[in-house]
């Protein structure tokens, strides 16, 4: 329970991804300033402007993240959540026809706020620690994808150069891979092996692949003939040795920020809970855990994570007319974070199993049953997180159910 504010103005938010409408209300209810703003700087500014103008200083929202949220709190304000659940139930107050406006929206939030402030928690920034460990994670998936534009920088490189390369090792990046690149950047140089010389090169070289020299020396016989001689060879050369060192480069700078990551999650007091997860590991505990973030109230219900997460479906209704649509304004990385861990849990958990194929049966595609299955595993997960406790498969009663039926 929070304390009310000394105030005598009330305001409340409907916010999207294109405007906001605001509404100001005082001690008696009556609203005494309505505007909608654009989600831009300017139009921030103005909510600022605004809010202090009346001596607002705590607001209600439907959702708990987002730049507004961000906004408001580094402005000084105190945000309160009200679930959409919550504000759909609240317009009963004013009417029967339910009919769904940003503004009346607004109103709805400002007045519960009024009569009901001590019932709503409020918005706490996350910890440093949640901080520090969503700049490591997010660092770390924009070296990913620097790695893996320079990867396909080499590819390209190699196809037209040097396409025995391509497709002797199990991987173009690897080490094994870079070393042979750097001992042998060329067609030309790498006519030089055989198959003693290619094995004595292995073995110093700590190779522990399956593939024995013989088939790796046939490999690059019966590659198409890349450029061997001129200029063009002697540019291709020197490109690949500097892409070479720009890919162990950033290898070793992951390397090193996913120890950092590790060592933050093991410190994290909310660690365990993410760590708990099938199939989540430790990139993807730490990228859940960096991206919910550690504020209970910022998602009061799991239907309110989902909708942050982008893995339930926007409905919009208005009298007669409803509609369902691909939920496109939501935080991405969370989003992404989360379906990457939910469509690899099917191969640990016989409940995820069950989920994702029974959608499939029905005709879902692939990225919508993962959200299908990300949505129905944002129940699990936001229970386990309020309550501060791990992911327990003996209390998942659907699970042991399913586990019985096939025993």
């Amino acid at each position: 329970m929070q304390a009310t504010p000394t105030t005598s103005c009330y305001a409340g938010i409907d916010w999207s991804w294109q405007h906001h409408a605001i509404c100001v209300v005082d001690n008696d209810g009556h609203r005494i300033a309505e505007v909608t703003v654009a989600h831009s700087r300017p139009g921030l500014a103005r909510i600022t402007a605004l809010l202090r103008r009346h001596g607002v200083t705590r607001v209600g929202i439907e959702r708990g993240d987002g730049p507004v949220v961000e906004h408001l709190i580094r402005d000084g304000f105190e945000v309160v959540v009200i679930s959409a659940r919550q504000v759909k139930s609240l317009r009963a107050r004013y009417g029967s026809a339910g009919n769904k406006d940003d503004r009346f929206d607004a109103f709805v939030l400002a007045d519960a706020l009024r009569t009901d402030s001590g019932r709503w928690a409020l918005v706490r920034p996350d910890t440093d620690e949640t901080i520090a460990l969503r700049m490591l994670v997010r660092a770390r998936q924009d070296l990913l994808g620097h790695r893996i534009a320079v990867h396909n920088q080499l590819l390209a490189v190699l196809q037209h150069n040097f396409p025995g390369a391509i497709g002797l090792f199990s991987q173009l990046d690897i080490p094994i891979s870079l070393r042979f690149l750097r001992r042998f950047p060329s067609e030309a140089k790498a006519s030089w092996l055989s198959e003693v010389r290619l094995a004595h090169w292995l073995k110093a070289n700590s190779y522990f692949g399956r593939t024995p020299p013989v088939d790796l020396i046939e490999h690059l016989r019966n590659a198409a003939t890349g450029r061997v001689t001129g200029a063009a060879a002697a540019a291709s050369e020197l490109i690949v040795l500097a892409l070479v060192d720009l890919l162990t480069q950033l290898r070793e700078q992951q390397a090193q920020l996913e120890t950092r990551i590790k060592e933050a999650l093991l410190a994290h007091p909310d660690g365990p809970i993410f760590q708990s997860l099938p199939r989540a590991g430790t990139v993807r505990a730490a990228t859940l855990l960096a991206e919910i973030g550690d504020c209970r109230a910022r998602f009061p219900d799991p239907a309110a994570l989902a909708a942050a997460a982008g893995v339930a479906p926007s409905t919009r209704q208005s009298g007669k007319h409803r509609n369902v649509a691909y939920r496109r304004g939501c935080n991405k990385q969370l989003r992404h974070a989360l379906i990457d861990w939910a469509q690899d849990t099917p191969r640990a958990n016989a409940w995820a199993h069950h989920t994702y194929y029974r959608a499939r049966d029905r005709g879902c595609r692939h990225p919508h049953a993962a959200r299908i299955l990300a949505q129905a595993w944002t129940r699990i997960l936001w229970r386990c997180w309020h309550d501060h406790v791990p992911y327990n498969p003996d209390l998942h009663g659907r699970l042991n159910a399913l586990t019985q039926e096939a025993a």
